[in-house]
Formats: structure tokens, C-alpha cells, sequence
């Protein structure tokens, strides 16, 4: 196989839940470029149809814009009927929904049980699901990539000192919680799904945008930035997308 063929997604479907922005819209990107159509949803069809709009102008493929709550199963099953009947197949799942919860800040014993759950029922729970609904059509072509969004936070705990120097409160650890389940989920749906011809794997992006995208100051991204081996944060638009377009193509065929 050349190396165009091995990174060539034309004729391939896409969906990519949270896509309309950030990481998500980074990802969407490059899997546009690679000739994908795509599914984007937001919780927010406003939000869904301007990424949308944008995909189409800057690469010419078709993208479909849904909305869709990860936290309402009913939701997640439209969800997975219309982003499948409006090609009849999805080739690729990126489970990217995910994200803060609830109003309670702070350290585990000042968040509320609702929001702990809400939070673990938004990154973990509705993943499982999203995976669950597609997956059993992949199942039935015999072909599927999906790719979940993890966190290094679900492999190492965080000094919490570095947020308190910058005045943050920082995530609770319910988020860790749902980023470990989601890579426990998915070592084992991979193990699950691998000879129905679905490979499953799962990226841990480590802190992304830095001072451009807002929410850290100054004092956060000195500190973070020097406790990673190459200096800086993720950079929003270059460093996830790679990783991206190789699990999601024939370049990785082997792997999951």
C-alpha cells in the first residue's frame, strides 16, 4: 500500500461527536482533508451547522450537523439512526463529547453527587453508549474505527498545587474517574469488538491551547509547560490531528 492510499478516507464516513469545536473541529478538519464526509454534532444545533457550514466552504465534502445530549440514551439512539441512514454507514465513531458538569467547583468534596455523576454520566457513560449504538452497525458491515477521547488525567494523578499557585480551581477527580473508565472501556472493547472487524483505541491528550484559547493564566501555563519533556502545551489546529487521522485510516489497520 502507498502512503496516499494508507491515509485516504475518501468514500469514508466520519462522525465525530463534540466536532464543532476546539479538538473536535481540529479533528473534523483533518479527516475532511483526508476526503471524509462527516457527521458533527454540539449540544447546540446552532453551534453543529456553523462548524458545518465551515467544513463544507474550506474542503467540499458533505457534512451532516446534529444535535445530540450524550447524557439521554433516547437521544443517542436518533443520534445513531440518522448519522447512519444518511449514507448508509459510518465508517469512523470519534467519541469527543465530553467535558466540565454541573456548577460545583473545586475539589471532590465540595462538588455535589448530582454533578459528579452528571460529569461521569457526560465523558464516560455516554461514550458507552455512542459506541453500543454504532458499533452493533459496524458489527454487521464488518468494518469500524472508533477512536475515543481519554485524558491524561485518567493516567496520572495532578499536582494540585500547580492549579492553586494560579488561583484555579482545576478539574475534580470525577473527571479522572470517567477519562480511566474511558480507557478501561476501551482496551476492553477493543478486545470486544476487534475480530467483528471494529478496531477501538483511545488518544490522552495532555492540556491543549494554552494562553490562546482562554480559562488559564499566565502563572498555569509556565507551570504546566515546564512540567511536560517538550515545553508547552498542545497546540490548538497542529498536534492532535495526526494522531487523529492515523487511527482513523488504513494506516492503522493493525492497530487497536
Amino acid at each position: 500500500m502507498r502512503l496516499q492510499e494508507m491515509f485516504d478516507l475518501h468514500g469514508k464516513v466520519a462522525a465525530i461527536t463534540g466536532g464543532a469545536r476546539h479538538l473536535g473541529y481540529d479533528m473534523a478538519e483533518i479527516l475532511a482533508e483526508a476526503g471524509a464526509d462527516l457527521v458533527i454534532t454540539s449540544r447546540k444545533l446552532e453551534n453543529a451547522g456553523k462548524a458545518a457550514e465551515k467544513l463544507r466552504g474550506d474542503f467540499g465534502r458533505d457534512v451532516l450537523d446534529l444535535a445530540l445530549n450524550v447524557l439521554d440514551p433516547a437521544d443517542i439512539e436518533r443520534f445513531a439512526g440518522q448519522a447512519w441512514g444518511w449514507k448508509e454507514h459510518v465508517d469512523i465513531l470519534i467519541n469527543n463529547a465530553g467535558g466540565s458538569f454541573g456548577s460545583s467547583e473545586g475539589p471532590l468534596f465540595d462538588r455535589t453527587c448530582e454533578d459528579l455523576q452528571g460529569l461521569i454520566g457526560l465523558n464516560l457513560s455516554g461514550s458507552l453508549m455512542c459506541c453500543r449504538a454504532l458499533g452493533a452497525k459496524m458489527a454487521k458491515l464488518g468494518y469500524g474505527k472508533i477512536i475515543n477521547i481519554a485524558s491524561i488525567a485518567g493516567l496520572c494523578g495532578r499536582d494540585r498545587r500547580m492549579y492553586q499557585r494560579a488561583g484555579m480551581s482545576g478539574q475534580s477527580v470525577d473527571y479522572a474517574a470517567a477519562k480511566a473508565g474511558l480507557i478501561g472501556m476501551t482496551m476492553d472493547l477493543a478486545g470486544l469488538l476487534g475480530p467483528m472487524g471494529i478496531r477501538v483505541n483511545a488518544i490522552s491528550p495532555g492540556g491543549f491551547g494554552g494562553l490562546e484559547r482562554g480559562g488559564i493564566n499566565e502563572t498555569f501555563n509556565t507551570d504546566y509547560s515546564n512540567a511536560t519533556a517538550l515545553g508547552h502545551m498542545g497546540r490548538d489546529g497542529i498536534d492532535l490531528k495526526g494522531a487523529a487521522l492515523y487511527l482513523a485510516s488504513p494506516a492503522s489497520d493493525y492497530v487497536t
